[in-house]
């Protein structure tokens, strides 16, 4: 199978099969998503939907959040991981985007990566979630799937090089969801351990599916 043929292959396969796909983090607006996507690095949705609540609530704008401190900002993020330097990143990103952008959350590449705690994976998912721009965020889900079923090759050893490969052949019009179609068959079906195999409907096109052993071979 070309590469061509396969990409074309497990796209139209998530089409039928996952229709719709999208964050499992919970936001209202650009700036909830930005603090839920900075609190969730090394840590899971499901945590940070815990915590975002009451955060938000308290703190619903880059403007509130501005003239909070670290220390009180720790007291609503301390049960996730590395709570002193996400609730650092979290003043100072409002601060910079008061000071930068008027309160708003801005939409390039340039822009986000300015702001503390956001990196190119953090400032990829608000680019293609939020402005529905081409930008495929690569976390260890996306990481992981995209080189066992093929779309990618060994050599891409970064997140960065496999956001290369996977952007220059999948349509831009499709980048936004299958982000999210990446994410979401590695943290249910393409698991880190134990993948489930038999039950994946991309066994007949995965690159890593042995039919005789019936499990994915290793990365």
């Amino acid at each position: 199978m070309t590469k061509k043929d396969l990409f074309k292959n497990v796209i139209n396969i998530f089409e039928k099969e996952m229709p719709i796909a999208q964050t499992e983090l919970h936001y209202t607006t650009p700036f909830d998503l930005l603090v839920a996507v900075i609190l969730s690095a090394q840590c899971t949705d499901k945590r940070v939907n815990m915590i975002t609540p009451a955060l938000i609530h308290d703190y619903p704008n880059a403007e509130a959040m501005a003239l909070a401190t670290p220390e009180v900002i720790f007291e609503y993020i301390k049960s996730i991981s590395y709570p002193n330097n996400k609730a650092k990143h979290l003043v100072g990103m409002a601060q910079k985007l008061m000071r930068d952008f008027n309160g708003e959350v801005p939409s390039t590449m340039e822009e986000l990566t300015s702001l503390p705690g956001v990196g190119r994976k953090t400032a990829n998912v608000i680019m293609s979630v939020v402005f529905d721009k081409a930008a495929m965020a690569v976390d260890t889900h996306v990481f992981r799937v995209s080189h066992r079923i093929g779309l990618v090759p060994k050599r891409c050893t970064t997140p960065y090089s496999v956001e290369m490969e996977l952007t220059k052949h999948l349509p831009d019009s499709v980048i936004p969801k299958a982000h999210h179609w990446l994410i979401l068959h590695g943290r249910y079906t393409c698991t880190a351990r134990a993948p489930k195999c038999l039950k994946c409907f991309l066994k007949d096109v995965c690159a890593s599916f042995d039919k005789e052993s019936l499990i994915a071979t290793p990365m």
